[in-house]
């Protein structure tokens, strides 16, 4: 080893993915050991840190080009010893000058004069925090002043910020790129108001509201109206997700819907209020839209402030099929209500949109219009290659017998549907057309049933969902 051109060194250690495989190579000889430590630009260390400031200011002075670190203490236990706290998160601020990525995960010791401390990391580029709850908005604020380079900044299950006076300075940066709030509850849509120009940059947005706090942040009258007032460019918006949002007219998110030239990615998970003439705008908006997902909340899920809910219909999927010629991946999905709606979708809209545009991946869930026929259907679709469906009950063993039909089909995943069995798979058993089949939860289909219907299988099965 010792022999070994640099170029060759290096190149080895290049390939090496994994970070136990790294520090298992770094253990056989001296010279890997310190190349490693030259080379090695991320860690993600945790519950094995003990003491943990201690340890990770060696870490740090072992690995000087440190760029990303996550510290992560998910299931941590008071016996596994004291987590890193304010002190650590400082020793970690002097000691890696070229971190840009840090990901602080469970990490319920630190607060807000700690997280302060990364105000003079000057080329951090990229927070996330996962369920710090001693952190507040003053923390984030001192963050976001110091740190003029911030691109990527997500907030996930962090209780206590209430305060958003750092979201009016980002807006005024115009710097930030991606951005992730999921289950903040004390920021609601009208917030994001205060965002204000940064909304021209935005290229990912992911909004999050706890479903059980769904309703009780409040809508102020002068946020409606600054929503309604300013006009929101975001022509750089690639990917938008919404998760148990409310969308109407001139409040919050609705604003953003349809003014979306270059979306790529548009994820909906049960946002009440989404009309057909949301998506029919998004569609004709944004031509390059190449993934779709839609959750619809139940006709009995919908709440008492909705009046006249009017549900997504085939008009939004005609939409789609004549505006967005390079869509690919297809989701439709109603909610896990006791009462699931029946006529939203129906066979014709859904079969519509397949036929007019390069779907390679369908996934249905809860869709009771869709069938056998359904299934004859998909024979012709050229582009199909990966088929998801989940409780979908119309579905019997004549629908799935024609699987081996589809031109392309190589993946086919089969969760919580009723009318299929062992026999419905047997013309795929020693084809080995599909690359991957997996059955999830199915009753009448057993496990030696699947065997050879598929270069590779999975199976489980828990019925407790039927009970």
């Amino acid at each position: 080893m010792d022999d070994l051109p640099d170029e060759i060194a290096w190149d080895i250690l290049d390939r090496i993915k994994r970070t136990t495989d790294k520090n298992s190579v770094s253990l056989t000889c001296k010279r890997l050991h310190e190349l490693d430590n030259e080379q090695r630009k991320s860690i993600r260390v945790g519950c094995g840190l003990n003491p943990a400031n201690e340890a990770l200011t060696s870490l740090c002075d072992r690995f000087q080009k440190l760029e990303k670190v996550e510290i992560s203490y998910s299931g941590w236990m008071s016996k596994l010893g004291k987590q890193l706290d304010d002190k650590g998160l400082y020793n970690l601020s002097i000691g890696c000058p070229l971190l840009t990525d840090l990901t602080l995960s469970y990490c319920t010791f630190i607060t807000d004069a700690g997280l302060s401390h990364l105000a003079s990391c000057s080329n951090l580029s990229a927070l996330k925090l996962i369920f710090t709850p001693r952190i507040s908005g003053f923390g984030i604020l001192s963050v976001v002043v110091g740190c003029k380079s911030l691109i990527l900044l997500h907030l996930i299950r962090c209780l206590n910020i209430t305060s958003m006076e750092w979201l009016e300075y980002l807006g005024k940066l115009e710097t930030l790129e991606d951005i992730c709030i999921k289950n903040c509850r004390a920021i609601g849509e009208g917030d994001l108001v205060k965002l204000g120009s940064t909304w021209r940059k935005l290229k990912r947005l992911q909004f999050e509201v706890d479903a059980n706090y769904r309703y009780m942040k409040v809508y102020d009258r002068l946020a409606v109206d600054q929503w309604q007032k300013q006009y929101i460019p975001c022509d750089s918006m690639l990917e938008l997700k919404l998760v148990n949002g409310i969308i109407s007219p001139g409040r919050g998110l609705a604003c953003v819907l349809g003014k979306c030239k270059n979306l790529e990615k548009v994820h909906l998970d049960m946002c009440v209020g989404v009309k057909d003439s949301d998506i029919i705008n998004l569609a004709r908006k944004s031509s390059n839209l190449r993934s779709i997902s839609l959750r619809v909340p139940s006709d009995f899920s919908l709440p008492l402030l909705m009046n006249n809910p009017i549900r997504l219909t085939d008009q939004c999927l005609e939409a789609l099929a004549q505006n967005c010629s390079r869509l690919e991946s297809v989701r439709l999905s109603f909610s896990d209500g006791e009462f699931p709606s029946f006529s939203s979708f129906t066979l014709h809209g859904i079969l519509n949109l397949v036929q007019k545009c390069p779907i390679r991946e369908l996934a249905l869930d809860h869709v009771y219009s869709f069938n056998d026929v359904g299934m004859e259907a998909l024979c012709s679709a050229e582009y199909l290659e990966t088929l998801e469906l989940t409780r979908c009950q119309e579905i019997t063993d004549e629908g799935l017998e024609l699987v081996g039909q589809f031109s392309r089909l190589c993946v086919l995943k089969l969760s919580k549907c009723l009318g299929v069995t062992d026999d419905g798979l047997k013309p795929l058993v020693g084809s080995y057309k599909l690359e991957l089949l997996a059955v999830d939860d199915c009753p009448q289909i057993s496990e030696r049933g699947i065997q050879g219907a598929a270069n590779s299988v999975t199976f489980k099965q828990d019925l407790s969902w039927m009970y």
